[in-house]
């Protein structure tokens, strides 16, 4: 356990009130889907990319407020202002230069272990089946 990871409990411990948001730093990149060790809920990871609207060339994105937006605010090719954001399936080595990562949680389904069964009304009591292991 690392220092921050000691003082984020004590905190936790000594300040419940304080509103701490995980970040889900421990998760790799390069994997689609993963549980986070700190706080347990499934993440995640999508990669977004900027192209310049007019002539289409790929700018750096960043995240800003919750928004995917390029870092610069004119395009270097063509200095268009406008912009269009293009989620990518798969990070590939030339894209994640230019790629922003967002880590989403994820509501997993719940299955339920339930059996139900029903019996038909009979004048005859119910015989117990039986159980081979």
């Amino acid at each position: 356990m690392s220092l921050t990871d000691t003082i984020i409990q004590l905190m936790r411990i000594f300040l419940p009130n304080i509103n701490m948001q995980c970040t889900h730093d421990k998760i790799r990149p390069d994997i689609e889907k993963a549980y986070c060790p700190d706080c347990g809920k499934l993440i995640k990871n999508e990669w977004y990319i900027t192209r310049c609207s007019c002539c289409g060339v790929k700018m750096k994105a960043m995240v800003k407020n919750g928004q995917i937006v390029p870092q610069e605010h004119y395009c270097s090719n063509c200095g268009g202002k406008e912009f269009a954001v293009e989620k990518i399936d798969k990070i590939n080595f030339i894209d994640i230069n230019f790629a922003a990562l967002v880590k989403t949680e994820v509501e997993e389904e719940r299955f339920c272990n339930t059996i139900k069964c029903w019996q038909e009304k009979t004048p005859e009591p119910p015989k117990l089946l039986v159980q081979y292991l």
